[in-house]
């Protein structure tokens, strides 16, 4: 089993389409475990907020095939209907064991870790020992070190009645 990492994020029916997305990724993958969820601005496009999560989890599919899945559950959620408004969920493979490299035209680690602080911040806190296959540091590491100027902010979140966001990481870094 190879130990992967996703980052999910929606900016349409933000709950919704998240939970169909991790509901999805459970029906075939292993040992799902998911990051709080944050609320962010935007990067790089014009829209509404985003909700953002990492999962991790373990799969025996070859890269190309986890992939091909991913679209499909986009696709089930409306990411290429012609006539969509925002991103109702995009799935993103950021880890896939300790591939570096560029696969069919997916390049791994996948650069947002180090770029977006909605993909370091969650991922840091949710796997904060795991080596950045290229950067040779932990995320928990690279969170600290960061000099990302995005704002972001941890919201409540429920998946199959569980709360993802612990009260006191709310509380810690409330909303602006």
């Amino acid at each position: 089993m190879i130990p992967i990492f996703l980052g999910l994020g929606s900016n349409i029916d933000r709950e919704q389409h998240l939970q169909a997305g991790l509901d999805a990724l459970a029906g075939f993958l292993h040992d799902l475990q998911c990051s709080p969820v944050f609320e962010s601005q935007p990067v790089g496009i014009k829209s509404g907020p985003f909700f953002n999560l990492v999962v991790r989890a373990y799969t025996d599919l070859p890269l190309t095939e986890l992939d091909r899945r991913l679209k499909f559950i986009e696709a089930d959620n409306g990411r290429y209907a012609p006539n969509r408004k925002g991103l109702p969920l995009d799935i993103d493979v950021l880890l896939y064991g300790e591939l570096a490299g560029n696969f069919d035209g997916l390049v791994l680690p996948r650069a947002e870790i180090l770029r977006n602080a909605f993909v370091l911040w969650p991922l840091a806190l949710l796997a904060p020992q795991v080596q950045h296959p290229e950067a040779g540091t932990s995320m928990a590491e690279l969170w600290r070190e960061t000099t990302i100027d995005q704002q972001l902010w941890p919201v409540s979140f429920q998946w199959w009645g569980v709360e993802l966001t612990p009260a006191e990481l709310i509380r810690a870094y409330p909303a602006p």
